[in-house]
């Protein structure tokens, strides 16, 4: 069983308050169950989100059944990860680059040690 890891990246907005009320919800149990079973039954294996000023950084480690498309028509059916979702958007503000209507951008990997001589 392999894992694919893939990084994302997304702007907060900058306010001490809102930050504080972002990690909060981020702390363990705050997320509603229905979310993380969701999360976790799309073969999303691990999911960490680092936070750094106004900037967060997710890496995101999908399992052999991992499926977008699938994931992103189970998540519009469900209706409490369409209220996490739309909750968490609040708080997010889309880096300049994003597509419309976009937050979380997957970034490019430019480097690894393993690969190096």
């Amino acid at each position: 069983m392999g894992t694919v890891r893939k990084c994302f990246a997304v702007d907060i907005h900058d306010d001490p308050e809102l930050i504080a009320r972002y990690r909060e919800w981020h702390r363990p149990g705050g997320p509603p169950a229905a979310v993380t079973a969701a999360i976790r039954a799309d073969d999303i294996r691990a999911l960490e989100i680092y936070l750094v000023g106004d900037r967060m950084f997710m890496l995101m480690e999908q399992g052999d059944r991992f499926d977008a498309v699938a994931k992103s028509k189970s998540d519009a059916e469900n209706a409490e990860v369409r209220a996490w979702d739309a909750l968490m958007r609040s708080f997010q503000k889309a880096l300049p680059f994003a597509p419309k209507g976009s937050t979380w951008v997957e970034m490019e990997r430019i480097y690894s040690l393993s690969e190096q001589p």
